[in-house]
């Protein structure tokens, strides 16, 4: 049996941190699924089809991932694709306390569904979307955040 984790978030946009969690899940799940979880108190930067078309864009040449959508809760997602993990990344800039308890919450809803957390790089824990997109409105450069796809999808925006 394959093993397969889900990797979800809002994701606008996609950064270098969120690549990097992505390809240390690979290293231990068979497959990924990048879902796009949709956040109603949250404004996007980018439409969901945008942000869809950049993340496919961006792993079309990996088989392992699959990019997808959804606007339910993410526990029903994952046991209707019969998927076993739930990966999330923590940085050291407060996200355990929320992290740990949405892992307790999702636990609570489907006792068979385990979240996995990765340490993000030490080179990369600094950067979140929220500041990516702050400094792209105030005209900075991004590009050494966000992987070279994200950044033209973001360019594409600007004209």
């Amino acid at each position: 049996m394959k093993k397969s984790a889900l990797y979800a978030g809002s994701f606008d946009p996609f950064t270098n941190g969120h690549l990097d969690i992505a390809k240390r899940a690979l290293t231990i799940f068979d497959e990924l699924t990048i879902l796009l979880a949709v956040s109603p108190s949250k404004k996007n930067f980018m439409s969901m089809d945008e942000r869809m078309h950049a993340l496919e864009k961006l792993f079309h040449d990996d088989p392992r991932v699959k990019v997808d959508h959804w606007e339910g809760l993410v526990v029903d997602y994952v046991k209707e694709k019969q998927i076993q993990a739930i990966v999330r990344g923590l940085r050291p800039t407060g996200d355990f306390e929320m992290e740990f308890q949405m892992a307790s919450a999702n636990r609570k809803l489907n006792p068979d569904i385990e979240t996995v957390f990765f340490v993000t790089g030490e080179n990369l824990y600094y950067i979140s979307s929220s500041l990516v997109k702050e400094i792209f409105n105030y005209g900075g450069d991004i590009t050494k955040f966000v992987p070279q796809i994200i950044y033209e999808a973001m360019e594409s925006k600007r004209k």
